[in-house]
């Protein structure tokens, strides 16, 4: 059902690797990289486990980082509930936007149920080109069902955790400090910028406003032709 949920023409660009955006044609608006040094890299590790005062500021960071500057090969899954945490979004915001880059599930149920879903159809077809899967969201009780992805799918999908995770983690204080182990750290600066859900908010809308500006009229009907 959570393969369902989300759009097919969506499914079959992350399948494919298919852009759903203009490459050609007039320059769209410029985007605003967060922070200042070395930019951030959302896939740069597998698994980011985030705690501490500034865990949800570097979630929202990271996140934004993967829509703005890697939207034409990845698709961003976040869980309602962590959507409304992280950027104050409504419950009903965004349920019917056509966006290719993001995805909001109804939970981490959902969440996880299309990436494996997705995943699976993948190896069945044989698929090595086709848009990494970020995930961002609290772990609950489904780090089993996480830490499976991850050691099934190497490479395919990466996951951004808040909350309770086995694996290594993060401690960000509220200046944006990092004290990490290196594996964990290596992606991250030694500070990183702070982020309030407002700010977020009005981040992320803008971002997803300037992906439809250049979206292709067109694509959803050339996207036919690339069955997964």
């Amino acid at each position: 059902m959570a393969a369902i949920c989300y759009p097919f023409r969506h499914r079959l660009y992350a399948v494919a690797g298919v852009s759903p955006f203009s490459t050609g044609g007039a320059a769209g608006p410029p985007r605003p990289r967060l922070g200042s040094g070395p930019a951030l890299d959302p896939f740069a590790a597998p698994a980011i486990g985030l705690t501490g005062s500034g865990a949800a500021a570097t979630a929202r960071i990271l996140a934004l980082t993967a829509l703005d500057e890697h939207s034409e090969n990845s698709l961003v899954v976040i869980p309602r509930p962590d959507t409304i945490s992280l950027f104050g979004l409504a419950e009903d915001e965004l349920l019917d936007d056509d966006i290719a880059a993001l995805f909001i599930p109804g939970n981490l149920d959902a969440a996880l149920a299309y990436l494996e879903t997705e995943l699976a159809i993948r190896q069945s077809t044989g698929v090595t080109q086709a848009r990494r899967l970020l995930l961002v969201a609290d772990p609950e009780g489904e780090t089993d069902r996480i830490k499976a992805l991850l050691d099934n799918h190497p490479g395919s999908v990466f996951v951004i955790l808040l909350g309770p995770w086995t694996g290594d983690r993060a401690a960000i204080d509220a200046e944006g400090l990092v004290d990490a182990p290196p594996n964990v750290a290596a992606p991250l600066p030694e500070r990183l910028p702070t982020m309030s859900r407002t700010e977020a908010r009005d981040r992320l809308l803008a971002s997803l406003a300037r992906q439809t500006q250049v979206q292709r009229p067109a694509s959803k009907r050339r996207s036919t032709h690339r069955r997964p």
